[in-house]
């Protein structure tokens, strides 16, 4: 998506948020203002323009939350004040979008007994079914997608912290995460490389309880013939594309490496990159995912009782 917010001289900072009920809007607001953000949530539509243009004097960044709930809220009226806000000399504006699969919604208001904003005479999905037509043509014009589908509050968290502190920064930072494909691709990647062609690890014995931090490990994978090939095309793909989205404006990078566990060659070829990357100029940080989730499910079948002989 176009347009990144940045702390420009001159120019006031504001991010303008809106999306799903239930995708994480209030949370993300509280986490602006740990970053410094003075946030408003709920803001009705017509005073959206002049809050934000007095606030243009003040030096403290401004994170403004309207959706469904707010008074006179329409997708064009909205589109439409966001668009003069959008020309204005004076202002750094960025839209920000939250969206979630309908279902994961529905489970968290259930979960939660709080209800729809649009399902007070309706049930929950159907309200949220409405909402998703009342306000999806706004998704078309945000700066930023956040899809908060797969993301716990803990995870939500840290990535509005690596995304928009990074920004208010003058560095370019660069994360770096390990996944297992069965858990899906982490959805803030903006690059995916994929070290499954390597031999696994998970199938050599001594190998198998070990993870891509161990050194017996690194050993195996090295010693695989398309492990040079791999990893020199890795750095000289990143080596092209990092000054290409500094350049674009960008101010953060998010790598994935993924493989089938995310246990072995992913976490290794992680922490290579990472090694790598620790001579340049950039903010490094180093994120494996899925390893701690696959050494606990390892722990819990290692604790599972076992049948007996009688089957009982």
């Amino acid at each position: 998506m176009g347009g990144h917010l940045k702390t420009v001289e001159n120019k006031k900072s504001v991010l303008l948020i809106t999306g799903m009920s239930g995708s994480g809007r209030t949370f993300a607001l509280k986490v602006f203002e740990d970053l410094g953000y003075e946030t408003i949530d709920n803001l009705p539509l017509m005073f959206l323009k002049p809050v934000v243009l007095s606030h243009k004097n003040i030096q403290t960044p401004l994170a403004i939350s309207i959706d469904v709930r707010s008074r006179a809220f329409s997708s064009e009226y909205f589109i439409q004040e966001y668009n003069k806000l959008n020309q204005s000399d004076n202002i750094e504006i960025q839209l920000v979008y939250f969206d979630c699969d309908d279902e994961v919604i529905a489970r968290r208001y259930n979960e939660t007994r709080r209800l729809h904003p649009l399902a007070y005479e309706r049930p929950v999905i159907e309200g949220i079914r409405l909402e998703r037509q009342l306000i999806s043509p706004i998704k078309e014009f945000a700066d930023r997608i956040i899809d908060t589908s797969q993301l716990i509050p803990a995870d939500l968290r840290g990535q509005l912290l690596r995304s928009f502190s990074a920004e208010l920064s003058p560095h370019f930072s660069i994360f770096l995460t390990s996944f297992s494909f069965r858990h899906g691709l982490p959805r803030e990647a903006d690059m995916i490389f994929d070290a499954r062609l390597l031999k696994n690890p998970y199938y050599v014995n001594e190998l198998k309880p070990l993870t891509g931090e161990d050194e017996d490990v690194q050993k195996y994978i090295q010693q695989d013939d398309a492990y040079p090939s791999f990893i020199k095309n890795v750095k000289s793909l990143l080596e092209l594309s990092i000054p290409r989205f500094q350049k674009d404006g960008r101010n953060y990078l998010t790598i994935g490496v993924g493989c089938t566990g995310g246990q072995h060659r992913s976490v290794y070829i992680a922490e290579t990159l990472n090694e790598w990357l620790q001579n340049s100029n950039y903010q490094i940080k180093l994120k494996h995912r899925d390893l701690k989730k696959r050494q606990t499910n390892d722990r819990n079948r290692s604790c599972e009782p076992r049948a007996s002989r009688s089957g009982i």
